[in-house]
């Protein structure tokens, strides 16, 4: 085996020293350790996801939402999560929609919930 410097086989090949992309699981576990750093915060639930229209519901948002929470991480930024929309996270976050329909669905909390319970919610997605 021939020993050569980062210099030297920067010469000869592409070299990536970029850390791995995070896994699902780390990903939301991401997610739910920036949820609750403030169990208590009330964050926007987003009103009757299971009734919208798939590309109606992919655009869906709103401000101080779970997912707004996600989006404002520059850590998972990084990672490739582009907006804080409903479409983007099911996609960021390889979610189906009766997951994410139980993080963010206002059905469930009524307009406002706790942090800590989307969290719980993020988590129980992991399983």
């Amino acid at each position: 085996m021939r020993h050569q410097t980062l210099d030297q086989l920067h010469a000869v090949a592409e070299v990536n020293t970029a850390q791995p992309a995070m896994s699902r699981t780390q990903r939301l576990t991401r997610w739910a350790q920036l949820l609750e750093r403030d169990p208590s915060r009330m964050l926007t639930a987003l009103a009757g996801t299971e009734y919208r229209a798939p590309a109606e519901r992919d655009v869906m948002r709103g401000d101080g939402s779970p997912i707004s929470v996600a989006a404002a991480d520059p850590i998972l930024r990084d990672e490739g999560l582009r907006g804080d929309s409903y479409g983007e996270a099911k996609r960021f976050f390889e979610l189906t929609d009766n997951q994410l329909h139980e993080i963010v669905c206002y059905c469930h909390v009524g307009a406002v919930m706790q942090a800590s319970r989307a969290a719980l919610s993020v988590r129980q997605a992991i399983a």
